[in-house]
């Protein structure tokens, strides 16, 4: 039976990164993805630059990424606010994105297998990683980066996949030229909100959240952002003149923004599988590659001591984990009930557009500093 050091489940951003950074300090580095790279995934896309350089490190170039500097926030009637992003971000699908990563990973000496896992057993000192193939793995440790649910979840009895979640989240590309590039838009509407940034091709992605309790009566995509989201007066504009570039609009049922651990069973979680920053914070994309590299540090160090300890492993990774990432998922949920209170976000809008430093306040305690190497 095969044996690494490291068993990646998923090949997202987390997992890619992690990956990435485990096999450029010489550890051996198997990495399992159900789908073939490149895909279009349901994401906001963009990126804030607080992972810039953590980017560089892994020799990642993104000459194509388009750069954002400002937020234009929308309320329902139309009022405008803009905001200049403290470190700004950029814009890139994760089409391209993750198909960078990918190669990189590759070229890295990472072992990609694209096929499921379907269950991860512990037994000290490692871990089998069982797949849909029948074939079994040995890794001493084993980073579960695969996304906001999947049928592992269930396998391992993880307390959130038995929890119905009231969210679905709904994104396709458009072409829309006249949205200014260095701009990335969020647009309340009655059940949800929209994101919308440009991407590397040109086109613009148009992401959303909605309720279920709001989407239901209306039964399809289509009447539902006719009916629902065009009640937003610059979203009713942006569906009228914008032409669709995707065939149909990707989705995601089941969107989960409950608590999950860091650590379950053993397995390092890493990304969504360690809990979901809401949409409109903006920087869902930037944490889960931190979210990576800090799983990644923490292999290292512990693999390459004297003696290695998974209890160890386990509680460190779990400790610098909540210190980078809790605060944000508070002030994220904070945040998604201010904006879908139709009363509480009107009336924050008047004191926000007076004193734009609390509206820069609000963005730098969604994001982060610059993630150093």
């Amino acid at each position: 039976m095969d044996q690494y050091d490291a068993i990646v489940v998923g090949g997202g951003l987390a997992g890619l990164a992690a990956a990435i950074h485990l096999a450029g300090e010489g550890l051996s580095v198997l990495l399992f993805e159900k789908h073939p790279y490149p895909r279009h995934k349901v994401c906001g896309e963009y990126v804030s630059n607080e992972i810039g350089p953590y980017l560089r490190s892994l020799g990642i170039s993104l000459p194509a990424a388009v750069p954002i500097r400002q937020l234009r926030l929308t309320t329902r009637a139309g009022r405008s606010l803009y905001a200049d992003l403290p470190l700004g971000g950029f814009g890139i699908s994760r089409y391209a994105l993750d198909e960078t990563l990918y190669l990189q990973a590759i070229r890295i000496g990472v072992e990609v297998r694209i096929e499921s896992v379907i269950k991860v057993e512990y037994e000290s000192p490692g871990f089998t990683v069982h797949t849909s193939s029948e074939a079994s793995y040995l890794g001493k440790v084993v980073i579960g980066a695969y996304g906001k649910r999947a049928s592992l979840d269930r396998e391992l009895g993880r307390d959130f996949i038995n929890q119905q979640s009231p969210w679905l989240a709904v994104k396709a590309h458009y072409a829309f030229p006249s949205w200014p590039g260095e701009q990335v838009g969020l647009f309340p509407f009655r059940g949800g909100y929209a994101g919308l940034s440009r991407t590397e091709s040109g086109a613009c992605n148009f992401c959303y959240l909605a309720s279920y309790k709001s989407f239901r009566p209306h039964g399809s995509i289509d009447r539902y952002q006719l009916q629902v989201l065009s009640q937003n007066s610059f979203l009713k504009h942006f569906l009228s003149e914008a032409e669709m570039i995707f065939e149909a609009p990707l989705t995601i049922a089941q969107v989960s923004f409950g608590g999950k651990e860091a650590v379950y069973q053993h397995i390092l979680m890493c990304g969504d599988s360690a809990g979901m920053i809401h949409p409109l914070c903006g920087n869902g994309m930037a944490m889960a590659l931190h979210g990576g590299k800090i799983a990644a540090e923490c292999i290292i160090e512990h693999l390459k001591a004297k003696t290695f300890s998974q209890e160890a492993l386990e509680k460190e990774y779990k400790r610098r984990w909540q210190a980078v990432f809790s605060r944000r998922l508070q002030v994220g949920r904070w945040l998604q009930g201010l904006l879908l209170n139709e009363n509480l976000s009107g009336l924050a809008l008047g004191p926000l557009s007076r004193t734009p430093w609390l509206l820069r306040k609000i963005i730098e305690a969604t994001h982060g500093k610059p993630v150093t190497v």
